[in-house]
C-alpha cells in the first residue's frame, strides 16, 4: 500500500477510535422471559408488532409460545418469515409493506443473524422513508430513531442483538454492504438457550466460529479499550471452552448458556471496536455467491490471521494464557501458532472444511476490488493490505 493511502487510513481510524467515548454506544437491556416482552410492549402502549423471522424458524414453531404470550396480552403479532440467509432488499421491502400495512408500531427479531438484519433494515426504512438502503450504506447515515426493536437470537455467533449493523445483499446486483449506525442497536434482547437446542450441527458450529471470529478480530485490531479486550477475552475463553461441548451435545443447556453469553459478549467488543479482513472477504463470498457468513468466517479465520504474520503474535500470546493455551515462559511466535492450530482443530473436529466450494478464479480480482473497498479504511486491521494481498488469500482457501 502507498503512503498516502496507508496515511489516509489510520487517520482515519485513529479519529473514529478518539471519538469512541464520546459516542452514544449503548447495550441493550436484557429481558429474562416473554413475559418480560410483554411487559416492556404494554408500558410503551403498543398493541400490534411485526415479528421478523424465517420459513424454518417459523416451521419448527418456535415463534408459537411468544406470539401466544403477547395475544394473551392484547398485543396483535404480525409474522414475516421470508428472511432469507444473507437478507436481501427484497426481504426489507416485503417486510416494510407488512410493517406498514397492519400499523405495525415495534419490531421484534427472532432468529440468527439474518433475521435481525432484516428487522434492523426494516427499522432503518421505516425511521428514514425516503431514503434507500443503498444510501444508508456506510457509517452514520440512518442518524433518525428507529422504532422499538427486541432481539430473540437463536443461534448463539452472530451478536447481532448488540451491535449498531445490519447487512443486506441487494437483490439485482448481489452487492453485500453494511449499514452501520448507533440507532440500529436493539433496545432489548432476550437470550434464552433452550432456543439453540435443537440447531443442528452444522449451524452450531459455523455460528459459533463467527462469534469466535467476531471476538478475535475486535481483540486484534488497533481500535480497543480496556472493556473490549475484557469482553472479547472471556468471549474467546467461553467458546474455547463451551462449543465443541455444544456441537457434540446439543442438549447441554450449560454449554447453550455459556455461547449465548460468548455471543453477546463478542458483539459488545466488535461493535466498538469494529472486525477485520476476515469480515471483508467473507461478506464479498456471502454476497457474490451466498455463501454462508458464518461458514466463510471459519474457514479464512487462519488463513488471515496467518497472513498478518508477527504484527499480531503479542496479541495472539495474550489470547493463548488467557485461555490457558500456554505459560508465560511461551515464546510470542509459538503461542500465535498455537491460537491458530486450536482454530484450525475446532474447524477440524466440527468438520467445517479447510477450503470454500464454488470460488472461480475468474470473479477473484472482482470480489478482492469489493473486500478492499470494505475494509479499507473502514477497519482498524493489524496490518493493511493492498488488493493483491487479499487476492491471495481468495486463492489460497479457494478448492480446486
Amino acid at each position: 500500500m502507498n503512503i498516502f493511502k496507508r496515511f489516509y487510513c489510520r487517520t482515519y481510524q485513529k479519529v473514529f477510535k478518539s471519538l469512541l467515548p464520546i459516542l452514544p454506544y449503548r447495550e441493550p437491556k436484557l429481558l429474562k422471559s416473554y413475559a418480560d416482552i410483554a411487559d416492556v410492549l404494554k408500558d410503551k402502549k403498543i398493541s400490534k408488532v411485526l415479528l421478523v423471522t424465517d420459513k424454518g424458524i417459523n416451521s419448527l414453531g418456535l415463534t408459537k409460545s411468544l406470539e401466544t404470550e403477547l395475544k394473551q396480552n392484547q398485543i396483535k403479532v404480525f409474522v414475516f418469515d421470508k428472511t432469507v440467509a444473507n437478507p436481501t432488499t427484497q426481504n426489507v421491502d416485503d417486510a416494510l409493506k407488512m410493517y406498514k400495512s397492519n400499523d405495525c408500531q415495534a419490531l421484534i427479531a427472532f432468529g440468527g443473524g439474518s433475521a435481525m438484519d432484516c428487522a434492523k433494515a426494516t427499522g432503518a426504512r421505516i425511521a428514514r422513508p425516503k431514503k434507500s438502503l443503498e444510501k444508508m450504506k456506510g457509517v452514520l447515515k440512518v442518524r433518525k430513531k428507529l422504532p422499538l426493536l427486541i432481539a430473540i437470537p437463536t443461534t448463539a455467533g452472530t451478536g447481532s442483538e448488540t451491535t449498531l449493523a445490519a447487512v443486506i445483499t441487494d437483490s439485482q446486483t448481489r452487492h453485500k454492504y453494511a449499514i452501520n449506525d448507533f440507532p440500529l442497536i436493539p433496545q432489548y434482547a432476550v437470550l434464552l438457550p433452550e432456543l439453540t437446542v435443537g440447531l443442528p450441527k452444522h449451524i452450531t458450529s459455523t455460528t459459533g466460529m463467527d462469534a469466535l471470529t467476531h471476538a478475535i478480530e475486535a481483540y486484534i485490531g488497533n481500535s480497543t479499550t480496556k472493556d473490549t479486550r475484557k469482553y472479547a477475552l472471556e468471549a474467546i475463553k467461553a467458546i474455547f471452552d463451551n462449543l465443541e461441548v455444544a456441537y457434540n451435545d446439543g442438549s447441554n443447556i450449560s454449554a447453550r448458556e455459556n455461547m449465548l453469553l460468548a455471543s453477546y459478549k463478542a458483539g459488545l467488543a466488535f461493535t466498538k471496536s469494529y472486525v477485520g479482513y476476515v469480515h471483508a472477504i467473507a461478506h464479498s463470498l456471502g454476497g457474490k455467491y451466498n455463501i454462508a457468513h458464518g461458514l466463510a468466517n471459519a474457514v479464512l479465520l487462519p488463513y488471515v490471521l496467518k497472513a498478518y504474520g508477527k504484527k499480531i503474535y503479542k496479541k495472539l500470546l495474550q489470547i493463548a494464557l488467557y485461555t490457558g493455551l500456554c505459560d508465560k515462559s511461551t515464546p510470542k511466535e509459538v503461542a500465535a501458532k498455537i491460537v491458530i492450530e486450536k482454530i484450525q482443530d475446532m474447524n477440524t473436529n466440527m468438520n467445517i472444511p479447510k477450503y470454500i466450494d464454488g470460488i472461480k478464479e475468474e470473479d477473484i480480482k472482482s470480489l478482492a476490488k469489493t473486500a478492499e473497498k470494505e475494509g479499507n479504511p473502514l477497519y482498524p486491521v493489524p496490518h493493511l493490505w493492498t488488493r493483491k494481498e487479499f487476492e491471495k488469500i481468495y486463492f489460497e482457501v479457494k478448492n480446486g
